[in-house]
């Protein structure tokens, strides 16, 4: 991993973001380069226009390599969209060497063992993520290897996702010229930048509230234990505004962020907003009172859905160390007062963190929350270890596009 290259493309639904970032000899990461642009291609998370996606990608790209002076050749690019399903499986199977001694190969097959499960053609298996094993019929244990055993079992929670929809990311990415070592669910990848062990160790939720979905990872125990994704999120918000006010959905956007406010109690100055008239109609004139009345009610819908999301998961007593709020959305003012009183639970806003040098202050802010955490989750996650250098090793490269290519596959 010495001196590795890694970028992080995080294509969503108002904005493409690139973030390339290397590895030091210490595992320390620094952020070389950041690219930002506007998406239009992309409706509640799914690619639904793959030129203007392709566009999106290039220029976000394009600006991350001029600001950190390296070609990007490949990308861990995240995945959402209201397409996506979360459930338990379990999985079991006999340890079948002489010592009974548990190996990194009888975990492996474990995990196989629990993808056996009845999917839709149209939908893929995106991720297993183990919660604990089961030695001999004792449960809560974390890492099995090494130990011994002629049982092993395994509780996992399983992400899957409609085969199409990764497909047109795979091609958007390609044609914009890159390839992808890994897809990653977007918001596990945000529980990396802006969630820390403690915080997964005593019970938290993270709600990344986006332009097209707003997504949702409960972690409990140091392991994610329910995912979801809510198709409402911060576009919702603009078009409100667009349609009560009459307005233009450009103007709605630069209303909700620089004058907006989720909760009415939070508006202290209602002074009038000057909004330039339409079609040589004079100027319009609303005071904050009013945004922040338009504005709350699709946040609290947004809030309590995400309520009873966690109450399914049935986490909702055991979420110690409350809620994090990250993504754009989250940027609205008295967004964070809101959540505490919608959920009853601490809120907090999270920022992106984990690295050491570079450009830090221009990705320590919650639209990066995901392109930083698919840095992070590549620097994790053990098959990147087959890359070189960004891509220049070509045979490691060769095997890990084999493996994507594998896994784009229909059934």
């Amino acid at each position: 991993m010495e001196n590795e290259i890694l970028v992080g493309l995080d294509i969503g639904t108002t904005k493409v973001c690139a973030v390339v970032a290397k590895i030091d000899e210490q595992s320390n990461i620094n952020i070389l380069g950041v690219g930002l642009s506007p998406s239009d291609g992309l409706t509640r998370g799914v690619v639904t226009n793959i030129e203007k996606t392709v566009r999106s990608i290039n220029s976000a790209v394009a600006e991350a390599e001029t600001r950190s002076g390296i070609q990007i050749q490949s990308v861990i690019a995240g995945i959402a969209g209201e397409h996506i399903q979360s459930f338990q499986s379990r999985g079991v199977i006999a340890i079948s060497n002489p010592e009974n001694d548990i190996t990194k190969a009888d975990v492996d097959r474990l995990i196989e063992d629990t993808k056996r499960v009845a999917l839709p053609s149209d939908r893929k298996i995106i991720h297993v993520i183990p919660q604990e094993f089961i030695i001999d019929g004792q449960d809560g244990v974390k890492d099995p290897v090494g130990m011994s055993g002629v049982r092993l079992e395994a509780n996992v929670h399983i992400i899957t996702g409609l085969i199409s929809a990764a497909q047109n990311i795979h091609k958007c990415v390609e044609r914009a010229g890159l390839q992808i070592y890994d897809m990653v669910l977007e918001p596990l990848a945000s529980s990396y930048a802006v969630l820390d062990d403690e915080e997964k160790e005593v019970g938290v939720a993270l709600l990344d509230i986006g332009g097209g979905t707003t997504d949702l990872a409960v972690f409990e125990d140091k392991t994610i234990r329910h995912t979801a994704v809510i198709p409402i999120a911060g576009n919702q918000v603009t078009n409100d505004l667009r349609k009560v006010l009459g307005i233009l959905t450009e103007q709605a956007e630069k209303l909700k962020c620089q004058n907006g406010f989720a909760y009415l109690p939070s508006v202290v100055d209602d002074g009038p907003i000057i909004l330039p008239g339409i079609g040589g109609r004079p100027p319009l004139e609303v005071d904050k009172r009013l945004v922040a009345q338009i504005i709350q009610p699709r946040m609290e819908e947004i809030l309590e859905i995400a309520l009873l999301e966690i109450k399914r998961s049935g986490s909702s007593k055991h979420l110690g160390a409350g809620i994090v709020l990250t993504g754009g959305g989250s940027l609205i003012k008295g967004t964070a007062e809101l959540a505490k009183e919608v959920l009853g639970m601490p809120v907090k806003i999270g920022i992106p963190s984990g690295f050491k040098a570079g450009l830090v202050r221009e990705v320590e802010n919650p639209i990066y929350a995901t392109s930083v955490g698919l840095v992070l989750y590549g620097l994790r996650n053990r098959a990147l270890r087959l890359s070189g250098r960004n891509g220049k090793k070509k045979g490691s490269v060769k095997k890990v596009y084999e493996f994507m290519k594998d896994w784009y596959k229909n059934i």
